[in-house]
């Protein structure tokens, strides 16, 4: 957790008021934890205080206080905030608190009645150790914080163009994303689910049509297959891997086979190659579902680029998500891309002229200019994935059964799952300790209620995995520390 120092504190330190020498402590605390934080607008107020005091002791004090980081409020202001109308410095140092999800320790008494992210110095040390006592599960604050500047000039130039819908940085975003996975095409979409709906309408899949798919995923998958009225057909999977088990796709082929849609499951993609061998074979389109997988390789290619076309979803908990929803379709087919940026715009090729039935799928400009902001550090996230999932394989490998990663294969670990026995269990000792758990997917797909024309398909590796996977605190900015505390957790 990130803390703001309000500027009475720092008054406080120069005219060594009472509980001066516990505030020392708090700035230490933050200085070696590299989580303080002064705002912007209280430098000027700092330099006059700390400039008021004898020359040696003000050297020490200014010591310390360069070793803070610098935060600022965004740009847009509203005038009606009760903060603003009473007290506008509060409210700048609130806000620019909210844009780190930061804490601000004051002792002003109306700060800390007024502002619920407010705590006084007294509290500081208990607010400490609460947050340290429950880690997150996917973290977005600290990534906020590493951003939070290119983001908010991102935003205010989308602002000031006023282009919400379509506006240039769809575009922007399109080309570096096509180029980044390797790909003609990117057609940016509202959604990750309709990134899945608008390639199979492209493809033209029609009601009673089937595709192939895995039982072993999040619903939207087989989901969109079904909102089309074809339907899906669940293959089992890899016990390995997850993914859709390659060597049981012809068998599934039939006269009404229109395409197949694998899953690049928890961050690794399916084994593309022999399923796209099988497609050709058979004349059929290959789609793969790359929600959790953008960013990984297979055999030295990336994720949405192996494949007729590659769907991926900007979901904020995914490896690259925006803040709201979003998603992307890829492709080399000239025609499939042509075809879906019309279907995102209601079918359209120019303005009221509709060769196609669509839908309204575009992607929020302000969505695109997130994206844009988060691709600046996404390369550094993705190599951070890697190495702690890495490290958790290594300290768990003896006790569960830890993730499999194909040798010609790297996973962005959009979850960390491993098997355990007893899992219910588990959970329960785990969240009493302060660690989230989540379980990915408890109920395959043919299972479902929605599917209950399915629920006599025998897939044993999906319902044996299904009842014993658990998902562990994963993302970039877990800590070695924390990532300890869950190990320890899982082997004693």
């Amino acid at each position: 957790m990130n803390f703001v120092i309000d500027v009475n504190i720092i008054v406080d330190l120069v005219l060594k008021r009472n509980g001066y020498r516990e505030y020392i402590k708090i700035l230490n605390s933050l200085i070696f934890n590299k989580n303080g934080f002064l705002c912007v607008s209280s430098i000027h107020t700092i330099d006059y205080v700390v400039n008021k005091i004898d020359s040696s002791k003000r050297s020490n004090l200014r010591k310390l206080i360069e070793k803070l980081q610098y935060c600022k409020s965004p740009s847009y202001i509203d005038i009606t905030h009760k903060h603003f109308q009473v007290d506008p410095e509060d409210y700048i140092v609130d806000l620019s608190a909210r844009a780190i999800g930061a804490k601000v320790i004051t002792t002003d008494k109306k700060f800390l009645r007024d502002s619920e992210i407010a705590i006084h110095p007294d509290d500081f040390f208990d607010t400490l150790r609460e947050d340290r006592s429950t880690m997150n599960f996917i973290d977005l604050e600290k990534q906020n914080s590493r951003i939070s500047t290119s983001i908010e000039r991102k935003i205010d130039a989308v602002f000031n163009h006023g282009k919400f819908i379509m506006g240039p940085e769809i575009g922007e975003l399109e080309e570096l994303l096509a180029d980044y996975v390797g790909v003609k095409h990117c057609v940016t979409v509202s959604s990750g689910t309709d990134a899945l709906i608008i390639p199979m309408m492209a493809l033209d899949i029609q009601p009673g049509d089937e595709v192939i798919t895995s039982p072993f995923t999040f619903i939207a998958t087989a989901e969109m297959i079904a909102l089309l009225r074809a339907k899906p057909v669940f293959v089992d999977i890899d016990p390995k891997t997850y993914n859709i088990n390659p060597d049981l796709v012809e068998g599934a082929i039939t006269g009404k086979t229109k395409a197949i849609m694998p899953v690049s499951l928890y961050g690794q993609c399916a084994d593309m190659d022999h399923i796209n061998k099988i497609a050709a074979k058979h004349g059929l389109p290959v789609i793969e579902d790359g929600a959790q997988s953008f960013g990984a390789t297979y055999k030295g290619k990336r994720s949405c680029g192996l494949s007729t076309v590659g769907c991926t979803s900007f979901f904020p908990s995914k490896p690259l998500g925006c803040y709201g929803d979003g998603g992307a379709c890829f492709t080399d087919d000239d025609d499939l891309a042509m075809k879906m940026r019309q279907i995102r715009v209601h079918g359209q090729d120019r303005r009221y002229h509709h060769p196609l039935v669509g839908m309204n799928g575009r992607m929020d400009t302000l969505q695109a200019a997130v994206l844009l902001a988060k691709m600046e550090i996404f390369d550094d996230e993705v190599k951070s994935r890697i190495e702690i999932g890495a490290r958790y394989t290594e300290l768990l490998k003896d006790y569960v059964v830890t993730p499999y990663i194909e040798p010609f294969n790297t996973s962005v670990y959009a979850q960390y799952t491993i098997q355990v026995d007893e899992r219910d269990m588990l959970r329960e000792k785990l969240d009493e300790a302060g660690v989230p758990t989540a379980v990915h997917y408890p109920v395959p797909l043919h299972k479902q209620p929605a599917f209950k024309e399915h629920e006599g398909d025998f897939l044993p590796v999906a319902e044996e995995v299904s009842a014993r996977v658990l998902s562990l605190p994963m993302h970039p900015y877990l800590t070695k520390e924390n990532q300890d505390r869950v190990v320890n957790l899982l082997i004693k």
